[in-house]
C-alpha cells in the first residue's frame, strides 16, 4: 500500500512539472509574437546620428535624434518606448549600452503628428582594442482605431576604442577601418600668432609716436616737434655760435606758437600755467632762456659756445615736444 501511494506521489510531481514547463515554454511563445508592421506609406522617419562613429569609451554618451511624422489618425503608444536604465540585449547577452535619457516632444499637424524623440546612451563596455557596437533596433508601437501595429527604428553601428592602447602599434601599418583620419588643426597657433602681430603693431606703433620726427600721427605735428626736426638738421652742420642762434631762435618761435603770444623768462608763469604739462622741465626752460640770454645778449668777443652747448639744445627740444605730447620727458643729461 505505501509503495502504491509513493508510486502515485512520483506521477504527481512529473505532471506538475510538465505542467510548469508546458506554461513556460507558452508564455516565451506568447512573448515571441510580433505585431504587423506599420504601412510605410503612414509614416515618415528622420534620423541625426552621433556627430562620430568611433573613438567611444566607457562612460560616453551618445545621442540620437529621431523624428517621426505618423499619419493621423493614427498615434504613438508612449507605454511603447524604450524605458530608461534597461541595458541593451543582443541574442540574450547584456552588449553595454544603457539607454540614459529620453526626452519626447509632440507636434500637432493637419493630417499628421510629429514626434521627437532624443534618446541618450551611455556606454558601459571596454575591450583592449577597438571593436565595433551598435545600437540596437527600437521597436515602438502605434495603434489605429482598435488595431496596433509595430514601427522599427534601426539599428546605428559604431566602433568603441580601448582606455588604453594595447601592444605595439605602428602607425604606419596601421589600417584599422575603426580609426578615423588622423585631423591636425593649427587653430590655437593661428590665435597666438595673430595676437603676437597686433602687439607687435601696438608696440611698434607706440615707438614710432614716441621717438618719432614725422608729423604724420595725431599730436605729432606741434610747434616743439617740427622746432625739433630742423634742430636735427642743424646738427649735420659744424657747430658754431651761428647754427647756436638759429637754433634758440627756433625754439623761441615753438613758444611763442604753443602759448599764442611771445614767452621770456619774466613771463614763464603764465605760460606754465596756461600749459601745465610743461611744469615738470621748468628747470630745463629757465635754463634755456639763460642760455639764450648769454648767447644773443651777454657773449663776449672771447666767449665761444661749442658742440656742447648744441647737443643740450637738442635734448632739451626733445623734452618739450615730449612735453607737448603729453609723454614723460625723459632725463636731461
Amino acid at each position: 500500500m505505501k509503495t502504491a501511494l509513493a508510486y502515485m506521489q512520483k506521477i504527481l510531481l512529473q505532471c506538475v512539472a510538465l505542467c510548469l514547463l508546458l506554461s513556460a515554454n507558452t508564455g516565451l511563445m506568447a512573448d515571441e509574437i510580433r505585431l504587423p508592421a506599420l504601412d510605410p506609406k503612414l509614416a515618415k522617419i528622420n534620423i541625426v546620428e552621433p556627430e562620430r562613429d568611433s573613438g567611444y569609451t566607457v562612460g560616453d554618451l551618445l545621442t540620437r535624434v529621431v523624428t517621426l511624422e505618423i499619419k493621423k489618425p493614427y498615434k504613438l503608444l508612449d507605454t511603447s518606448l524604450p524605458i530608461v536604465g534597461y541595458e541593451k540585449r543582443y541574442q540574450g547577452q547584456v552588449i553595454g549600452i544603457e539607454l540614459r535619457d529620453i526626452r519626447k516632444e509632440e507636434q500637432e499637424k493637419a493630417d499628421s503628428t510629429v514626434y521627437k524623440i532624443a534618446l541618450t546612451y551611455q556606454v558601459f563596455t571596454r575591450n583592449v582594442v577597438a571593436k565595433p557596437a551598435a545600437l540596437p533596433p527600437e521597436f515602438v508601437k502605434v495603434q489605429g482605431g482598435k488595431d496596433i501595429f509595430e514601427y522599427r527604428i534601426p539599428s546605428w553601428n559604431f566602433r568603441i576604442s580601448p582606455i588604453a592602447v594595447f601592444g605595439e602599434v605602428k602607425l604606419e601599418t596601421d589600417l584599422s577601418p575603426f580609426r578615423g583620419p588622423v585631423q591636425k588643426t593649427d587653430k590655437r597657433e593661428r590665435i597666438i600668432l595673430n595676437t603676437a602681430l597686433v602687439v607687435l603693431a601696438l608696440a611698434a606703433l607706440g615707438l614710432i609716436y614716441i621717438l618719432g620726427v614725422h608729423a604724420w600721427l595725431p599730436r605729432m605735428g606741434g610747434p616743439f616737434a617740427r622746432a625739433y626736426r630742423e634742430l636735427r638738421k642743424l646738427g649735420k652742420l659744424p657747430a658754431s655760435d651761428e647754427t647756436l642762434k638759429l637754433g634758440l631762435g627756433r625754439v623761441h618761435q615753438a613758444f611763442n606758437a604753443s602759448l599764442g603770444s611771445s614767452v621770456f623768462s619774466g613771463n614763464l608763469e603764465q605760460f606754465l600755467q596756461q600749459k601745465p604739462v610743461f611744469a615738470t622741465i621748468r628747470h630745463d626752460i629757465e635754463q634755456f632762456f639763460d642760455l639764450s640770454r648769454h648767447v644773443f645778449f651777454e657773449q663776449s668777443d672771447a666767449q665761444q659756445f661749442g658742440a656742447e652747448q648744441h647737443e643740450w639744445l637738442r635734448r632739451f627740444t626733445r623734452r618739450c615736444r615730449d612735453c607737448e605730447r603729453g609723454l614723460k620727458p625723459g632725463k636731461q643729461v
